[in-house]
């Protein structure tokens, strides 16, 4: 630690101290066989085994010498002088990116590329195997994936994501063939007595509408009675029998069940969803009534504010994961992976769904992929390519380096040694 202290590479992230720190190994190891060749050359007279030292020593200065210009000529020029071919990134990394976005295109961002992979990809038994059993606690990747899909979602074209989802929808009302539905869910009623509230609230809305339009029956019975009726006060009295008529026949009809005009309307009603199911003439009116529907405007924004709701819950539940698996929905998405896991036939699908997407993803956006990783390493300074990809394997490198001047020695005794016996 005190050497680290001293120089200064507890300042560094990890990657450059390793590679600093390799460097000063490798250079400390050239300078040392420099040191045993001055030294053994002055002691070779000495003893014959000197001379083993001094061509040991002598061909490991070689050697890492000759690995020290190799390996800093990659990154610069060695001790600055402009020797041609030296600092080869910093003078290629154009080329570099280019190379790099042509190797990932054409190994990577091809459709078949990717249709291939995916098919060794069960996408659909780990979303079951995650949404069954999700990892308690919060943890780099389920953060990490809950922030990519929050930032993914806010970053897209909301007019146009908003608009496909919108469509999507409308599309797919406009498709169902509401009529047979609401025929067999109105039979479905009758044959439950749940059509009973529906008939008692008509009944009760009946009543109040009509205490609160009194005034119009008299007016209408005031208006085609006679001059006769009129001046001898009858038209009012008609007037009066009329609305209380009315008012004791639907009183009637909400005390008694059995009411014949009860039996009436549960006639028109079962005819109806008769009706709903089986008439041409009945489901085109429906479909026409369904399509008014959907044009008006009103509508429009109910579908709008659908869409915004469910961006907003997709959202929260991106940003608080814990909360999105709590509850109902959590239950809900449970029994969602459990699914999944089981049904073989669903992850097939599932597993086709994503299949396409990736593939189709690829061929729609892998040019621009390439195009992005190539003016990114355009875009960078000489000396951040070096840097980032010294970095990157500058380690290796200075093991290189080592490994020159150690082999370089052996390869210099093995010499020393033949010259003498032979």
């Amino acid at each position: 630690m005190r050497f680290f202290a001293r120089t200064g590479l507890d300042r560094l992230n990890p990657a450059q101290g390793g590679v600093t720190g390799m460097r000063v190994v490798a250079t400390g190891l050239l300078v040392l066989m420099a040191a045993v060749y001055l030294v053994a050359k002055g002691q070779q007279h000495i003893h014959p085994a000197w001379g083993f030292v001094r061509a040991f020593a002598e061909a490991a200065m070689v050697g890492g010498l000759a690995d020290w210009f190799a390996v800093t000529a990659l990154f610069r020029h060695p001790l600055g002088v402009p020797i041609p071919h030296t600092a080869i990134i910093p003078r290629n990394k154009d080329r570099i990116g280019d190379t790099l976005a042509l190797f990932l295109r054409d190994n990577f961002l091809i459709p078949s590329v990717v249709a291939r992979r995916m098919r060794r990809v069960d996408v659909a038994a780990a979303a079951g195997r995650f949404l069954a059993s999700p990892p308690q606690g919060r943890g780099r990747l389920r953060d990490g994936a809950a922030r990519l899909v929050a930032d993914v979602m806010e970053a897209l074209d909301q007019e146009r994501l908003g608009g496909m989802v919108k469509s999507a929808i409308t599309q797919r009302i406009e498709a169902l063939d509401i009529a047979p539905l609401l025929g067999q869910a109105l039979a479905a009623a009758i044959r439950e007595d749940r059509h009973l509230p529906l008939l008692d609230g008509i009944v009760r809305w009946a009543g109040r509408t009509l205490e609160a339009n009194e005034h119009l029956i008299r007016e209408m019975v005031h208006d085609r009675a006679g001059s006769i009726m009129r001046w001898t006060g009858l038209d009012e009295k008609l007037a009066n029998a009329i609305i209380d008529g009315l008012l004791k026949m639907l009183d009637e009809m909400s005390e008694d069940p059995g009411h014949p005009l009860r039996a009436k309307a549960e006639e028109g009603l079962a005819r109806l969803a008769e009706d709903l199911q089986t008439d041409p003439a009945m489901q085109e009116r429906v479909a026409r009534l369904k399509s008014e529907i959907l044009e008006n405007p009103a509508m429009r924004r109910w579908i709008d504010g659908l869409w915004e709701q469910a961006r907003a819950g997709l959202l929260k539940a991106a940003r608080n994961p814990d909360s999105a698996m709590a509850g109902k929905f959590g239950e809900a998405l449970s029994q969602l992976g459990t699914t999944l896991q089981g049904d073989a036939r669903l992850r097939t699908t599932i597993n086709r769904f994503a299949r396409r997407a990736a593939v189709g993803a690829t061929a729609s956006y892998g040019d621009g992929l390439v195009r992005l990783v190539s003016d990114t390493v355009r875009g960078w300074d000489a000396a951040t390519v070096t840097d980032r990809l010294e970095n990157a394997v500058g380690r290796d490198l200075q093991y290189i380096r080592v490994n020159g001047t150690v082999v370089g020695g052996l390869v210099g005794l093995t010499l020393h040694a033949l010259d003498i016996w032979i």
